[in-house]
């Protein structure tokens, strides 16, 4: 090819033709080309109006089933966190996925699962993710609370019972989003199966939830993880899906409580272990709003109030709302407290920190502030009261201490043995050391010697001494032992603190929040020689006795200065009457950081108290002034209205600058013009401009309606083009629920939290603390995270008991029917809870009858006594819910239907009677009643006999006792049994019986056992029913009963025709002996005859009966093989057919072959 290269021929463009020209026009921009329903309308023309009809009705079908009522979008600004609750047979993969979810969010690996886990997984969403065991209870629960259910399904075995029992769950309470999850298919060593397998289980669980249902397949494991990009896949999912608020969940408060802590006082736990407990419950409040000292239920526990409710900075908040794409590592928040993941939690009772194990463990030179901190707290082993104990107070420099005990002696008070808590080095534990007063003390030293009583006052000073000494480094010396037994440091010296005597002064405080104030100032003059180390020196000692000599010295400066820290102390008005006080924010340089973590508040040092501020009362003059002075009194003059003001500022040149600015006003009711007080020529000037601003009014008028005559127009053009004209009712409908919601955010949007609360409530999406007392100590004693607490708030009348209504029917997958009066469990609203129904239906004339059983496959009505629920509300009924059952649990379902007492179930009741004597067709009835009294109540009532004859009571007999007189339609027997047919009110039993199975201790809780039904009883006991005799069934046995001959009278036989008179015809007698045939006595040669012949006839039937199925046989044979034969025939036949159709076609090919050819040349 030498190293050339072929140059392809390049494409020529079509420079004319109807393409070409089509291209021109569209370069030059002028497309004159017309629509193609323009230029071919019969293309596009209606073939068929009754297609056209039906595709309409069918595009109009589909578009409405799309619709949903709409409802009031009540979702929060900051809404709570999105319930995802993961359900599953065991050992499905449920904890696994859950890690794995959490590590896809949060970046981090999360080892037990117990309790709610909450997570940040986007700029406006959170998730609590919840394992749902397969106790049939947490099942319950955990389907009223769910916004989105992960329904794992092991592909290699496939649905279990507990998937169906949950999605029946969730039909009856509030259908959430339901997402199927296909785990262990990474067993199925065939593809061609798996696909199988796949197909199978998502048709089936389409079939169950609805067609279409997202169902994720989770192909294997990897390290004990499922693999990165499906998990990916399934979060992404998760983080876009759009939840339909539920009825109930939207109509009532709750929540998911995912923290506890137990408030009772430990002295009462201890000297009264089951005593009610006092404790607090956290968590995200979901539904609508809270109210406090309101009423909820806990599903497991029972109905509590509520004691307090709080809010709470937000354990796992939103980042803040920024233009970004993703969150950075700062902002994925991982909270679960139960499961001990969490960071500090601020309180109203204290702070929770928590403390991994590898901050504890470093040395000492290695700690952070903030691990400093937190471990001088954990580690200090005198409580407050200890340390209270052991201070003192000196009112005045110089003076002596005051201990608790000199207090408690000059108030007159006896005080016997007291004891001191000593720390012991070697033994390292705190001894309790016996101190007795000093009386006993003085007594003992009067009996050994006199002047024993009275001490010297180097040996008082020392006393002090060794006490302060003792008392300042309490902390440091337990905390230097705490820190020599962890981790064997070497030991802490010992720190004296600098004594500051002199600097205290008397205080005068209104209120704690004073005293506090005061304590910080005081914080602050030791802060500030907080280098010193030690004690006073002994040259200070010196000058203080010295100094004790002189405490009259200033007495005017010392009283001056405590009338200005009381005025500092005063109590804050606004605080007192409103509640709260937003005070200005102090600069960074007043705070002072304290480990890294708190901040320190000196409220003597900041300036929020100003002269100017909303509450004044705080506020202190700068030093005291002389006010006899009269450059003193120079200084305020002018603050008075006498006093000169500035020129800005005087009254005169205000109101010559208002007039100015306002003179001129018009009368809108009369339009006279009110000029104000100018100057003459200062008039006329202004009436030659005026005319010239007139002028120039008028022109921008005019061009300012033009404008507006545009704008009209031009929305006019848009409104037309764009409005939607054929606007339906559902768009109304949506267009006033959004203005709804537009209203309901606007209303307290600006205000703040705790005013918003003061309204309307906690909101949804707060983090709160509920605070519940009287609670039962097995609920503190017995908890495990591993069950959830719901605290679900009942609406006004929801905690009242009373008789309910119910439509019910037995599920067609439980394997029995329910029997009346057998105790259920139902789960209503909130609550699960045990009753005993009452089984009826409604018959056509309106009464409802009592039913033994459920129905098979239909409706029944129900009457229970429970909880007042609202109308609508659906149920569920379980017969137990103790452990697991090989079948289906859930026995029925149903709906609440009314809540009041009115209707009245009946059963059908039979008296019994006899008749004793009977004229015609009246009888006289006994058996029936008993007295009098009884017949005159059911006068006239209509009785009936077994034999269909009807009959009504007319009325008492004297004799006997309880016997009446009856009519009936015809004459009665005495044989015949009279029965009374008539209906008897049940009564409702009263049993509310609450599952309180979180009460049950740990691996006890799904063994709960209430009320048992009779046949249970009679099981365990080894019952045997004793079957009622008139009851069993038994061989009838009746006698021949004779029936007397028809009767006719002569005269109607002569009426009679002939078919139907009766024929005369005498019964046939005995035959005559002359007319019976006579007996013929055979001769013995005769005899022999007979028998011969006989013999001979036997033997010829036997021989001619052989010969006969010889014959046969025979024949058989000749038509096996003529038929063998005729088969034959029919083979050769159809040889020969074959043979004669191949060679007639041969022919034929060979005529169709030389047709095509041609005639031959010869012809």
């Amino acid at each position: 090819m030498d190293g050339k290269v072929k140059e392809q021929k390049r494409h020529q463009h079509k420079h004319s033709g109807p393409k070409a020209e089509k291209k021109k026009q569209r370069k030059q921009g002028n497309t004159t080309e017309e629509d193609a329903r323009k230029r071919n309308p019969k293309a596009f023309a209606v073939q068929s109006a009754v297609r056209m009809a039906k595709t309409f009705h069918r595009a109009q079908d589909i578009k409405t089933k799309k619709h949903h009522i709409p409802q009031v979008d009540r979702t929060p600004l900051d809404p709570p966190p999105v319930v995802i609750v993961v359900v599953g047979p065991p050992k499905v993969g449920k904890s696994t996925l859950i890690r794995c979810l959490i590590k896809n969010y949060t970046r981090q690996k999360l080892g037990e699962i117990h309790g709610p886990v909450t997570i940040v997984a986007g700029k406006k969403r959170r998730l609590t993710f919840m394992e749902c065991t397969n106790d049939i209870n947490t099942m319950i629960d955990l389907a009223k609370v769910a916004d989105l259910v992960l329904m794992l399904i092991d592909a290699s075995f496939g649905f279990e019972m507990e998937t169906f029992e949950f999605l029946n769950i969730c039909q009856v309470h509030g259908f959430p989003r339901i997402m199927g999850v296909l785990t262990h298919l990474d067993s199925f060593k065939n593809n061609k199966t798996l696909r199988k397998t796949k197909k199978t289980l998502k048709h089936r669980f389409w079939t169950e939830v609805y067609q279409g249902a997202k169902l994720f397949y989770l192909s294997g494991m990897v390290f004990s993880e499922y693999q990165t990009q499906e998990v990916k896949n399934l979060g992404r999912f998760i983080s876009v899906m759009k939840f339909r608020p539920l009825v109930w969940q939207t109509s009532h408060p709750y929540v998911l409580v995912d923290r506890m802590e137990d408030l009772t006082d430990p002295e009462k736990v201890r000297t009264e272990p089951k005593c009610d407990r006092t404790v607090s419950l956290y968590g995200y409040l979901r539904g609508t709003h809270l109210k406090n000292k309101g009423q909820v239920h806990i599903p497991g526990v029972g109905d509590f109030q509520v004691s307090d409710v709080n809010f709470l900075p937000d354990p796992c908040g939103l980042p803040d709302s920024g233009k970004k794409r993703a969150l950075n590592e700062k902002e994925r928040l991982l909270y679960a407290p139960m499961a001990g993941v969490g960071g500090v939690v601020y309180d109203k009772d204290a702070v929770y920190i928590d403390m991994p194990a590898s901050h504890v463990n470093q040395q000492q030179e290695e700690v952070r502030p903030t691990t400093e901190l937190v471990q001088s707290l954990i580690d200090t082993h005198a409580t407050v009261d200890v340390k209270m104990a052991a201070s003192k107070v000196s009112l005045f420099s110089g003076s002596a201490s005051l201990e608790p005990t000199d207090i408690s002696q000059q108030s007159g008070e006896k005080a016997g043995v007291q004891e001191e808590q000593v720390w012991d080095q070697e033994s390292q534990r705190n001894r309790r050391k016996v101190i007795f007063t000093e009386e006993e003390e003085g007594e003992d030293d009067d009996d050994e010697d006199g002047d024993g009583s009275s001490s010297s006052d180097e040996e008082e000073e020392e006393e002090e001494d060794e006490e302060q000494e003792d008392l300042s480094t309490l902390i440091p010396e337990d905390r230097a032992q705490c820190e020599q037994t962890e981790h064997s440091a070497p030991p802490v010296k010992r720190q004296r603190v600098e004594d500051a005597a002199e600097a205290e002064l008397p205080v005068f405080a209104d209120s704690e929040d004073d005293l506090e104030t005061e304590e910080d100032s005081e914080a602050e003059v030791h802060a500030g020689r907080a280098g010193d180390s030690g004690h006073c020196s002994e040259e200070e000692e010196e000058e203080e006795e010295e100094g004790a000599l002189r405490w009259k010295e200033g007495l005017q400066q010392k009283a001056s200065q405590a009338f200005l820290r009381q005025q500092q102390a005063a109590p804050n008005l606004r605080k007192l009457v409103y509640g709260s006080v937003v005070e200005a924010a102090d600069s960074s340089d007043e705070e002072q950081e304290l480990g890294g973590l708190f901040t320190v508040s000196r409220p003597q040092n900041s300036k929020r108290f100003q002269s100017n501020a909303v509450d004044c009362s705080h506020f202190s003059p700068d030093a005291s002034h002389d006010w006899d002075l009269d450059q003193m009194l120079d200084s305020i003059r002018d603050c008075f209205v006498t006093g000169k003001w500035e020129e800005g500022q005087d009254a005169a040149t205000l109101l010559k600058e208002d007039e100015e600015l306002y003179g001129d006003f018009e009368d809108m009711e009369t339009g006279e013009v009110h000029k104000g007080q100018q100057d003459q020529a200062e008039q006329k000037s202004d009436d030659d401009d005026e005319e010239d601003e007139e002028s120039e009014v008028k022109a921008e008028g005019e061009e300012k309606d033009k404008r507006l005559e545009k704008k009209r127009r031009l929305k006019e053009r848009f409104d037309a083009e764009y409005d939607d004209a054929d606007a339906t009712y559902f768009d109304d409908l949506k267009e006033e629920m959004q203005k709804q919601a537009e209203l309901n955010k606007a209303e307290f949007e600006d205000a703040d939290d705790e005013t918003r609360v003061q309204y309307e409530g906690f909101r949804p999406g707060m983090y709160v603390r509920i605070e519940i007392s009287s609670l039962p100590f097995e609920f503190v004693s017995n908890f495990d995270p591993q069950y959830p607490i719901i605290l679900g708030g009942l609406g006004s009348g929801e905690g009242n008991v009373g008789y309910l209504q119910l439509r019910l029917k037995k599920h067609r997958w439980y394997k029995r029917i329910l029997k009346t009066r057998d105790p259920l469990i139902l789960s209503l609203g909130w609550r699960r809870f045990q009753t005993m129904p009452l089984y009826h239906i409604e018959d056509h004339n309106g009464r409802n009858r009592l039913l033994k059983y459920t129905p098979q496959h239909m409706h029944c009505g129900a009457s229970i006594w429970g909880p007042v629920t609202p109308q609508g509300t659906g149920f569920l009924a379980v017969q137990t819910v103790a452990g697991t059952q090989a079948n289906f649990r859930i026995a029925a379902t149903g709906v609440i239907l009314d809540l009041d007492k009115s209707v009245s179930v009946v059963k059908k009741l039979k008296l019994i009677g006899y008749p004793y004597k009977i004229f015609k067709n009246t009888s006289f009835i006994k058996g029936m009643f008993n007295t009098v009294l009884e017949v005159a109540k059911f006068e006239g009532a209509s009785v009936r006999t077994v034999s269909g004859v009807r009959g009504q009571i007319k009325k008492a007999l004297s004799t006997p006792a309880g016997a009446y007189r009856a009519t009936f339609e015809d004459r009665l027997l005495m044989s015949d049994i009279v029965f009374l047919r008539s209906w008897y009110q049940v009564s409702i039993p009263q049993l509310y019986n609450p599952v309180t199975s979180l009460l049950l201790p740990k691996g006890q809780k799904d063994s709960w056992a209430g009320m048992r039904t009779l046949g249970q009883i009679k099981h365990d006991l080894g019952v045997r029913n004793k079957p009622n005799t008139d009851s069993l069934y038994k061989p009838t046995v009746r006698a021949p009963r004779r029936f007397n001959p028809l009767h006719i009278p002569k005269e109607l036989q002569k009426a009679l025709p002939f078919k139907s008179k009766p024929k005369q015809q005498q019964a046939k007698g005995k035959t005559p002996r002359d007319l019976q045939r006579p007996t013929v006595i055979r001769e013995p040669h005769e005899r022999k005859v007979a028998a011969l012949i006989h013999a001979l006839s036997t033997v010829h039937n036997h021989k001619k009966k052989k010969s006969h199925a010889v014959q046969h046989a025979k024949h058989k044979g000749f038509l096996q093989e003529k038929d063998k034969q005729e088969q034959a025939k029919l083979q050769r036949q159809k040889e020969a057919r074959k043979k004669l159709y191949r060679v007639m076609g041969q022919t034929e090919q060979r005529k169709q072959r030389s047709s095509l050819k041609g005639a031959p040349k010869d012809d």
